[in-house]
Protein backbone atom coordinates (compact mmCIF):
# COMPACT_ATOMS: atom_id res chain seq x y z
CA UNK A 1 0.00 0.00 0.00
CA UNK A 2 1.39 3.43 -0.96
CA UNK A 3 1.82 6.01 1.85
CA UNK A 4 -0.85 8.31 0.38
CA UNK A 5 -3.47 5.56 0.88
CA UNK A 6 -2.86 5.30 4.62
CA UNK A 7 -4.53 6.94 7.59
CA UNK A 8 -2.37 9.26 9.66
CA UNK A 9 -2.20 6.78 12.55
CA UNK A 10 -0.99 4.01 10.21
CA UNK A 11 1.58 6.42 8.77
CA UNK A 12 2.80 7.39 12.25
CA UNK A 13 3.33 3.70 13.05
CA UNK A 14 5.54 3.43 9.96
CA UNK A 15 7.51 6.51 11.03
CA UNK A 16 8.08 4.99 14.50
CA UNK A 17 9.28 1.68 13.04
CA UNK A 18 11.43 3.60 10.53
CA UNK A 19 9.93 1.78 7.58
CA UNK A 20 9.45 5.15 5.87
CA UNK A 21 10.59 8.71 6.55
CA UNK A 22 8.26 11.73 6.79
CA UNK A 23 10.00 13.25 3.76
CA UNK A 24 9.30 10.14 1.69
CA UNK A 25 5.64 10.08 2.74
CA UNK A 26 5.26 13.79 1.96
CA UNK A 27 6.82 13.32 -1.50
CA UNK A 28 4.47 10.42 -2.20
CA UNK A 29 1.39 12.53 -1.36
CA UNK A 30 2.69 15.43 -3.47
CA UNK A 31 3.10 13.02 -6.37
CA UNK A 32 -0.46 11.80 -5.80
CA UNK A 33 -1.67 15.42 -5.99
CA UNK A 34 0.20 15.98 -9.28
CA UNK A 35 -1.38 12.83 -10.72
CA UNK A 36 -4.96 13.12 -9.45
CA UNK A 37 -5.71 16.78 -8.75
CA UNK A 38 -6.09 17.81 -12.40
CA UNK A 39 -9.33 15.74 -12.25
CA UNK A 40 -10.49 16.61 -8.71
CA UNK A 41 -9.27 20.24 -8.52
CA UNK A 42 -9.14 20.26 -4.71
CA UNK A 43 -6.03 22.46 -4.44
CA UNK A 44 -5.80 26.11 -5.41
CA UNK A 45 -2.02 26.14 -4.88
CA UNK A 46 0.72 24.14 -3.23
CA UNK A 47 2.52 25.41 -0.12
CA UNK A 48 5.56 27.63 -0.44
CA UNK A 49 8.79 25.88 0.57
CA UNK A 50 9.36 22.47 2.15
CA UNK A 51 8.27 21.42 5.65
CA UNK A 52 11.04 20.69 8.16
CA UNK A 53 9.54 17.40 9.52
CA UNK A 54 10.95 18.13 12.99
CA UNK A 55 7.79 17.76 15.06
CA UNK A 56 6.30 14.69 16.69
CA UNK A 57 3.43 14.27 14.20
CA UNK A 58 4.72 15.11 10.68
CA UNK A 59 1.49 14.20 8.86
CA UNK A 60 0.72 15.75 5.42
CA UNK A 61 -2.23 18.13 5.80
CA UNK A 62 -4.32 20.39 3.52
CA UNK A 63 -5.52 23.83 4.63
CA UNK A 64 -8.81 25.50 3.67
CA UNK A 65 -8.40 28.81 1.86
CA UNK A 66 -9.81 30.87 4.75
CA UNK A 67 -7.19 29.99 7.39
CA UNK A 68 -4.36 32.52 7.52
CA UNK A 69 -1.06 30.75 6.82
CA UNK A 70 2.06 32.90 6.92
CA UNK A 71 3.50 33.67 3.49
CA UNK A 72 0.68 31.92 1.62
CA UNK A 73 -1.90 33.58 -0.63
CA UNK A 74 -5.19 33.24 1.28
CA UNK A 75 -8.22 34.43 -0.68
CA UNK A 76 -11.37 32.72 0.67
CA UNK A 77 -11.74 31.69 -3.01
CA UNK A 78 -12.75 35.27 -3.83
CA UNK A 79 -11.37 37.66 -6.42
CA UNK A 80 -11.55 40.46 -3.85
CA UNK A 81 -8.66 38.93 -1.86
CA UNK A 82 -6.49 37.90 -4.81
CA UNK A 83 -2.86 38.72 -4.06
CA UNK A 84 -3.29 38.85 -0.27
CA UNK A 85 -0.46 37.00 1.48
CA UNK A 86 -1.03 36.37 5.14
CA UNK A 87 1.57 38.03 7.41
CA UNK A 88 0.83 35.58 10.26
CA UNK A 89 -0.38 32.08 11.11
CA UNK A 90 -3.86 31.35 12.45
CA UNK A 91 -3.92 29.76 15.91
CA UNK A 92 -4.66 26.31 14.47
CA UNK A 93 -1.88 26.66 11.89
CA UNK A 94 0.60 27.49 14.67
CA UNK A 95 -0.46 24.31 16.48
CA UNK A 96 -0.24 22.17 13.34
CA UNK A 97 3.26 23.49 12.60
CA UNK A 98 4.38 23.02 16.20
CA UNK A 99 3.23 19.39 16.08
CA UNK A 100 5.23 18.87 12.90
CA UNK A 101 2.29 18.84 10.49
CA UNK A 102 3.54 19.02 6.90
CA UNK A 103 1.37 21.56 5.06
CA UNK A 104 0.76 20.41 1.49
CA UNK A 105 -1.13 23.38 0.17
CA UNK A 106 -4.27 25.49 0.21
CA UNK A 107 -7.53 23.86 -0.87
CA UNK A 108 -10.65 25.19 -2.55
CA UNK A 109 -13.90 26.32 -0.94
CA UNK A 110 -17.09 28.19 -1.73
CA UNK A 111 -16.37 31.92 -1.88
CA UNK A 112 -16.17 33.20 1.73
CA UNK A 113 -17.69 29.82 2.75
CA UNK A 114 -21.00 30.82 1.14
CA UNK A 115 -22.30 27.58 -0.30
CA UNK A 116 -22.95 23.87 -0.02
CA UNK A 117 -21.29 22.67 -3.23
CA UNK A 118 -17.83 24.26 -3.68
CA UNK A 119 -19.03 25.83 -6.93
CA UNK A 120 -18.96 29.54 -6.01
CA UNK A 121 -15.14 29.71 -5.90
CA UNK A 122 -13.30 32.17 -8.12
CA UNK A 123 -11.02 29.24 -8.99
CA UNK A 124 -13.89 27.17 -10.38
CA UNK A 125 -15.53 24.09 -8.85
CA UNK A 126 -13.95 21.14 -7.08
CA UNK A 127 -15.29 17.71 -8.09
CA UNK A 128 -16.37 14.73 -6.00
CA UNK A 129 -13.79 11.90 -6.15
CA UNK A 130 -16.61 9.31 -6.14
CA UNK A 131 -18.18 10.83 -9.26
CA UNK A 132 -16.44 13.68 -11.03
CA UNK A 133 -19.78 14.91 -12.42
CA UNK A 134 -20.96 15.62 -8.85
CA UNK A 135 -20.13 18.26 -6.26
CA UNK A 136 -18.03 17.42 -3.16
CA UNK A 137 -20.27 19.50 -0.89
CA UNK A 138 -19.35 22.78 0.69
CA UNK A 139 -18.09 25.04 1.77
CA UNK A 140 -15.08 22.88 2.76
CA UNK A 141 -15.35 20.94 -0.50
CA UNK A 142 -11.66 21.12 -1.33
CA UNK A 143 -10.74 19.80 2.13
CA UNK A 144 -13.14 16.85 1.87
CA UNK A 145 -12.23 15.99 -1.72
CA UNK A 146 -8.49 16.09 -0.95
CA UNK A 147 -8.86 13.60 1.93
CA UNK A 148 -11.27 11.32 0.03
CA UNK A 149 -8.96 11.25 -3.02
CA UNK A 150 -5.89 10.42 -0.86
CA UNK A 151 -4.40 13.83 -1.68
CA UNK A 152 -3.96 14.51 2.06
CA UNK A 153 -4.10 12.46 5.26
CA UNK A 154 -5.79 15.30 7.11
CA UNK A 155 -7.48 18.56 6.19
CA UNK A 156 -8.67 21.56 8.16
CA UNK A 157 -12.02 23.09 7.32
CA UNK A 158 -14.49 25.51 8.85
CA UNK A 159 -18.15 24.92 9.65
CA UNK A 160 -20.73 27.71 9.90
CA UNK A 161 -23.88 25.77 9.04
CA UNK A 162 -22.56 22.35 8.05
CA UNK A 163 -19.51 23.20 5.96
CA UNK A 164 -17.37 20.40 7.43
CA UNK A 165 -20.03 17.73 7.94
CA UNK A 166 -21.95 18.00 4.67
CA UNK A 167 -18.84 17.67 2.41
CA UNK A 168 -17.58 14.86 4.68
CA UNK A 169 -20.90 13.10 4.05
CA UNK A 170 -20.78 13.69 0.28
CA UNK A 171 -17.16 12.45 0.06
CA UNK A 172 -17.43 9.45 2.41
CA UNK A 173 -15.04 10.64 5.12
CA UNK A 174 -15.20 11.82 8.77
CA UNK A 175 -15.84 15.49 9.57
CA UNK A 176 -16.20 17.04 13.04
CA UNK A 177 -17.54 20.45 13.99
CA UNK A 178 -16.23 21.06 17.53
CA UNK A 179 -18.09 22.94 20.25
CA UNK A 180 -18.09 26.70 19.65
CA UNK A 181 -15.06 27.98 21.58
CA UNK A 182 -13.19 24.64 21.71
CA UNK A 183 -10.87 25.51 18.79
CA UNK A 184 -9.40 28.99 18.35
CA UNK A 185 -10.87 31.09 15.54
CA UNK A 186 -7.89 33.45 15.60
CA UNK A 187 -6.78 33.80 11.97
CA UNK A 188 -9.97 32.36 10.48
CA UNK A 189 -11.36 34.87 7.98
CA UNK A 190 -14.85 35.34 9.37
CA UNK A 191 -18.15 34.53 7.70
CA UNK A 192 -20.54 34.60 10.70
CA UNK A 193 -18.61 35.13 13.91
CA UNK A 194 -21.15 33.59 16.30
CA UNK A 195 -21.40 30.40 14.20
CA UNK A 196 -17.97 29.72 12.62
CA UNK A 197 -15.87 26.88 13.99
CA UNK A 198 -12.68 25.25 12.67
CA UNK A 199 -12.48 21.45 12.65
CA UNK A 200 -10.91 18.32 11.14
CA UNK A 201 -11.74 16.29 8.03
CA UNK A 202 -10.07 12.88 8.15
CA UNK A 203 -10.09 9.32 6.78
CA UNK A 204 -11.36 7.71 9.99
CA UNK A 205 -12.41 8.47 13.56
CA UNK A 206 -8.99 7.78 15.12
CA UNK A 207 -7.43 10.33 12.76
CA UNK A 208 -10.14 12.79 13.79
CA UNK A 209 -9.26 12.33 17.48
CA UNK A 210 -5.54 12.79 16.76
CA UNK A 211 -6.10 16.05 14.90
CA UNK A 212 -8.49 17.30 17.59
CA UNK A 213 -5.72 16.72 20.15
CA UNK A 214 -3.53 19.10 18.15
CA UNK A 215 -5.93 21.94 17.34
CA UNK A 216 -8.08 22.16 20.51
CA UNK A 217 -7.44 24.51 23.40
CA UNK A 218 -7.73 28.03 24.73
CA UNK A 219 -6.34 31.04 22.84
CA UNK A 220 -6.46 34.47 24.49
CA UNK A 221 -6.30 36.13 21.05
CA UNK A 222 -9.80 34.82 20.33
CA UNK A 223 -12.43 36.45 22.55
CA UNK A 224 -14.82 33.52 21.96
CA UNK A 225 -12.27 30.85 22.95
CA UNK A 226 -13.29 28.92 26.08
CA UNK A 227 -10.69 28.02 28.71
CA UNK A 228 -11.78 24.41 29.27
CA UNK A 229 -9.31 21.53 29.85
CA UNK A 230 -8.60 19.53 26.69
CA UNK A 231 -8.79 15.75 27.13
CA UNK A 232 -6.79 13.19 25.17
CA UNK A 233 -9.45 12.42 22.59
CA UNK A 234 -7.84 9.12 21.60
CA UNK A 235 -8.85 7.76 25.04
CA UNK A 236 -12.49 8.14 23.97
CA UNK A 237 -12.00 5.58 21.20
CA UNK A 238 -13.74 2.73 23.01
CA UNK A 239 -15.64 0.10 21.03
CA UNK A 240 -18.65 0.07 23.35
CA UNK A 241 -22.03 1.83 23.32
CA UNK A 242 -23.83 -0.40 25.84
CA UNK A 243 -26.34 1.64 27.85
CA UNK A 244 -25.74 4.87 25.95
CA UNK A 245 -28.93 6.72 25.03
CA UNK A 246 -29.31 7.85 21.41
CA UNK A 247 -32.09 10.35 20.65
CA UNK A 248 -33.82 10.11 17.25
CA UNK A 249 -35.74 13.32 16.44
CA UNK A 250 -39.07 12.54 14.79
CA UNK A 251 -38.63 15.77 12.78
CA UNK A 252 -35.56 14.28 11.03
CA UNK A 253 -37.41 11.61 9.05
CA UNK A 254 -39.81 13.70 7.00
CA UNK A 255 -40.75 14.26 3.34
CA UNK A 256 -37.76 15.34 1.28
CA UNK A 257 -35.38 12.82 2.83
CA UNK A 258 -33.96 10.56 0.12
CA UNK A 259 -35.22 6.97 0.71
CA UNK A 260 -31.69 5.56 0.31
CA UNK A 261 -30.37 7.98 2.93
CA UNK A 262 -33.24 7.08 5.26
CA UNK A 263 -32.52 3.36 4.85
CA UNK A 264 -28.78 3.75 5.52
CA UNK A 265 -29.38 5.82 8.66
CA UNK A 266 -32.01 3.34 9.92
CA UNK A 267 -29.54 0.49 9.32
CA UNK A 268 -26.93 2.37 11.37
CA UNK A 269 -29.48 2.92 14.11
CA UNK A 270 -30.36 -0.78 14.18
CA UNK A 271 -26.68 -1.75 14.39
CA UNK A 272 -26.06 0.59 17.35
CA UNK A 273 -29.18 -0.83 19.03
CA UNK A 274 -27.84 -4.35 18.47
CA UNK A 275 -24.54 -3.26 20.04
CA UNK A 276 -26.38 -2.23 23.22
CA UNK A 277 -27.35 1.42 22.73
CA UNK A 278 -30.76 2.54 23.98
CA UNK A 279 -32.81 4.24 21.24
CA UNK A 280 -35.29 6.97 22.20
CA UNK A 281 -37.63 8.92 19.94
CA UNK A 282 -37.36 12.61 20.81
CA UNK A 283 -38.74 15.89 19.50
CA UNK A 284 -37.01 19.08 18.43
CA UNK A 285 -40.14 21.14 17.68
CA UNK A 286 -38.39 24.29 16.46
CA UNK A 287 -36.17 22.45 13.93
CA UNK A 288 -38.42 23.50 10.98
CA UNK A 289 -37.38 27.11 11.65
CA UNK A 290 -33.62 26.42 11.72
CA UNK A 291 -32.82 27.13 8.07
CA UNK A 292 -34.75 30.42 8.02
CA UNK A 293 -33.18 31.47 11.33
CA UNK A 294 -29.70 30.61 10.10
CA UNK A 295 -30.05 32.61 6.88
CA UNK A 296 -31.06 35.68 8.89
CA UNK A 297 -28.32 35.46 11.53
CA UNK A 298 -25.54 34.23 9.23
CA UNK A 299 -26.15 36.74 6.43
CA UNK A 300 -26.43 39.63 8.91
CA UNK A 301 -23.05 38.73 10.41
CA UNK A 302 -21.57 38.17 6.94
CA UNK A 303 -22.72 41.61 5.82
CA UNK A 304 -20.94 43.15 8.79
CA UNK A 305 -17.76 41.06 8.44
CA UNK A 306 -17.40 41.59 4.69
CA UNK A 307 -17.68 45.37 4.97
CA UNK A 308 -13.88 45.43 5.54
CA UNK A 309 -13.15 44.21 1.99
CA UNK A 310 -13.23 47.46 0.08
CA UNK A 311 -9.95 47.63 -1.87
CA UNK A 312 -8.20 49.97 0.58
CA UNK A 313 -5.93 47.77 2.70
CA UNK A 314 -5.50 44.45 0.93
CA UNK A 315 -6.54 42.34 -2.04
CA UNK A 316 -8.17 43.63 -5.21
CA UNK A 317 -8.46 47.36 -5.94
CA UNK A 318 -10.32 48.53 -9.05
CA UNK A 319 -9.88 52.16 -10.04
CA UNK A 320 -12.93 53.46 -11.95
CA UNK A 321 -12.28 54.85 -15.42
CA UNK A 322 -14.14 58.07 -14.61
CA UNK A 323 -15.42 59.78 -11.48
CA UNK A 324 -19.19 59.41 -10.98
CA UNK A 325 -19.77 60.32 -7.28
CA UNK A 326 -16.33 60.80 -5.78
CA UNK A 327 -13.10 58.90 -6.37
CA UNK A 328 -13.17 56.95 -3.09
CA UNK A 329 -16.82 55.85 -3.26
CA UNK A 330 -16.43 54.94 -6.92
CA UNK A 331 -13.40 52.80 -6.07
CA UNK A 332 -15.37 51.01 -3.31
CA UNK A 333 -18.25 50.27 -5.66
CA UNK A 334 -16.10 49.07 -8.56
CA UNK A 335 -13.92 46.91 -6.30
CA UNK A 336 -16.83 45.26 -4.52
CA UNK A 337 -18.94 44.77 -7.66
CA UNK A 338 -16.06 43.11 -9.52
CA UNK A 339 -14.47 41.40 -6.50
CA UNK A 340 -17.47 39.57 -5.03
CA UNK A 341 -19.28 36.72 -6.82
CA UNK A 342 -23.06 36.41 -7.14
CA UNK A 343 -23.63 34.35 -3.98
CA UNK A 344 -21.47 36.69 -1.86
CA UNK A 345 -23.43 39.68 -3.16
CA UNK A 346 -26.72 37.89 -2.45
CA UNK A 347 -25.77 37.21 1.16
CA UNK A 348 -24.37 40.69 1.76
CA UNK A 349 -27.62 42.22 0.49
CA UNK A 350 -29.80 39.84 2.53
CA UNK A 351 -27.80 40.58 5.68
CA UNK A 352 -27.70 44.32 5.14
CA UNK A 353 -31.47 44.31 4.67
CA UNK A 354 -32.01 42.26 7.86
CA UNK A 355 -29.90 44.75 9.84
CA UNK A 356 -31.33 47.90 8.30
CA UNK A 357 -33.38 50.47 10.20
CA UNK A 358 -36.96 49.33 10.63
CA UNK A 359 -36.17 45.67 9.90
CA UNK A 360 -33.64 44.82 12.63
CA UNK A 361 -36.31 43.84 15.18
CA UNK A 362 -38.44 41.98 12.63
CA UNK A 363 -35.58 39.91 11.27
CA UNK A 364 -32.25 39.78 13.13
CA UNK A 365 -33.61 40.18 16.67
CA UNK A 366 -36.41 37.68 16.04
CA UNK A 367 -33.91 35.30 14.46
CA UNK A 368 -31.81 35.40 17.61
CA UNK A 369 -34.88 34.64 19.74
CA UNK A 370 -35.77 31.60 17.62
CA UNK A 371 -32.12 30.53 17.82
CA UNK A 372 -32.54 30.42 21.61
CA UNK A 373 -35.64 28.23 21.24
CA UNK A 374 -33.71 25.80 19.02
CA UNK A 375 -30.91 25.63 21.60
CA UNK A 376 -33.45 25.07 24.37
CA UNK A 377 -34.96 22.14 22.42
CA UNK A 378 -31.54 20.49 22.17
CA UNK A 379 -30.72 21.15 25.84
CA UNK A 380 -33.98 19.51 26.86
CA UNK A 381 -33.24 16.35 24.83
CA UNK A 382 -29.71 16.12 26.21
CA UNK A 383 -31.10 15.90 29.76
CA UNK A 384 -31.93 12.28 28.94
CA UNK A 385 -29.78 11.43 25.89
CA UNK A 386 -26.04 11.11 25.31
CA UNK A 387 -26.17 11.91 21.58
CA UNK A 388 -28.74 12.87 18.95
CA UNK A 389 -28.63 11.06 15.62
CA UNK A 390 -29.84 12.26 12.19
CA UNK A 391 -28.78 12.03 8.56
CA UNK A 392 -26.01 14.51 7.74
CA UNK A 393 -27.67 15.58 4.48
CA UNK A 394 -31.12 14.82 3.05
CA UNK A 395 -29.51 13.60 -0.20
CA UNK A 396 -26.26 12.24 -1.58
CA UNK A 397 -24.03 14.52 -3.68
CA UNK A 398 -25.88 16.23 -6.52
CA UNK A 399 -24.63 17.03 -10.01
CA UNK A 400 -22.35 20.01 -10.66
CA UNK A 401 -24.55 22.95 -11.71
CA UNK A 402 -27.79 21.27 -10.60
CA UNK A 403 -28.67 23.73 -7.82
CA UNK A 404 -26.65 26.83 -8.69
CA UNK A 405 -29.67 28.63 -10.13
CA UNK A 406 -31.90 27.61 -7.20
CA UNK A 407 -30.43 29.12 -4.00
CA UNK A 408 -33.30 27.93 -1.77
CA UNK A 409 -32.81 24.31 -2.82
CA UNK A 410 -29.08 24.71 -2.14
CA UNK A 411 -29.75 26.23 1.30
CA UNK A 412 -31.94 23.24 2.27
CA UNK A 413 -28.89 20.96 1.87
CA UNK A 414 -27.93 22.11 5.38
CA UNK A 415 -31.25 21.38 7.06
CA UNK A 416 -29.78 18.72 9.42
CA UNK A 417 -26.47 20.41 10.15
CA UNK A 418 -27.55 23.99 10.95
CA UNK A 419 -29.06 23.36 14.46
CA UNK A 420 -25.66 22.36 15.91
CA UNK A 421 -24.15 25.69 14.80
CA UNK A 422 -27.07 27.73 16.12
CA UNK A 423 -26.71 25.97 19.50
CA UNK A 424 -22.88 25.92 19.52
CA UNK A 425 -22.73 22.16 20.19
CA UNK A 426 -20.35 19.59 18.62
CA UNK A 427 -21.45 17.35 15.75
CA UNK A 428 -19.76 14.74 13.59
CA UNK A 429 -20.46 13.06 10.26
CA UNK A 430 -19.27 9.50 9.61
CA UNK A 431 -19.81 7.30 6.52
CA UNK A 432 -22.80 4.94 6.89
CA UNK A 433 -23.42 3.51 3.44
CA UNK A 434 -23.70 4.10 -0.28
CA UNK A 435 -26.56 4.86 -2.65
CA UNK A 436 -27.15 2.71 -5.75
CA UNK A 437 -25.34 5.44 -7.68
CA UNK A 438 -22.17 4.59 -5.73
CA UNK A 439 -22.19 7.91 -3.83
CA UNK A 440 -21.51 7.94 -0.07
CA UNK A 441 -24.09 8.59 2.67
CA UNK A 442 -23.26 10.29 5.98
CA UNK A 443 -24.60 9.79 9.50
CA UNK A 444 -24.63 12.80 11.87
CA UNK A 445 -24.27 12.63 15.65
CA UNK A 446 -24.72 15.72 17.83
CA UNK A 447 -23.48 15.94 21.42
CA UNK A 448 -23.55 18.14 24.50
CA UNK A 449 -21.25 21.16 24.59
CA UNK A 450 -17.61 20.12 25.09
CA UNK A 451 -18.54 16.43 24.94
CA UNK A 452 -16.66 15.61 21.73
CA UNK A 453 -15.46 12.49 23.55
CA UNK A 454 -18.97 10.99 23.50
CA UNK A 455 -19.31 11.70 19.77
CA UNK A 456 -15.96 10.05 19.10
CA UNK A 457 -16.87 7.02 21.24
CA UNK A 458 -20.16 6.36 19.45
CA UNK A 459 -18.66 7.10 16.02
CA UNK A 460 -15.69 4.84 16.69
CA UNK A 461 -17.92 1.99 17.84
CA UNK A 462 -20.05 2.29 14.72
CA UNK A 463 -16.96 2.50 12.50
CA UNK A 464 -15.30 -0.53 14.08
CA UNK A 465 -18.39 -2.61 13.35
CA UNK A 466 -18.75 -1.55 9.70
CA UNK A 467 -16.46 -1.19 6.70
CA UNK A 468 -17.80 1.93 5.01
CA UNK A 469 -14.72 3.99 5.95
CA UNK A 470 -12.42 1.49 4.22
CA UNK A 471 -13.95 1.98 0.77
CA UNK A 472 -12.11 4.24 -1.70
CA UNK A 473 -13.18 6.05 -4.87
CA UNK A 474 -11.73 4.68 -8.08
CA UNK A 475 -9.65 7.46 -9.58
Amino acid sequence: MSPHQLTSHALLDLFKSRQITPAEAYADVVNRIKTIDPKVKAYVHMAQGEPDFNGAIPVPIAIKDNLCTKGEEITCASRILKGFRSPYDAGVIEKVKKSGGAILGIVNMDEFAFGSSCETSCYGPTFNPWDLKCVPGGSSGGSAAAVAADEAMWALGSDTGGSIRQPASFCGIVGLKPTYGRVSRYGLIAFASSLDQIGPLTKDVRDCALLMNIISGYDDRDSTSVNEPVPDYTKALVNDVRGLKIGIPKEAFVDGLDPEVRRAVEDALNLLKKLGAVIKEVSLPHTPYAVATYYIVATAEASSNLARFDGVRYGLRVQPKSVRKNALVDMYEETRSQGFGDEAKRRIMLGTYALSSGYYDAYYLRGQKVRTLIKNDLDEVFKDCDVIMTPTSPTVAFKVGEKLSDPLSMYLSDIYTIPANLAGIPAISVPCGFAKSGLPIGLQLMGKAFDEEMLLRVSYTYEQNTEWHLKKPNL
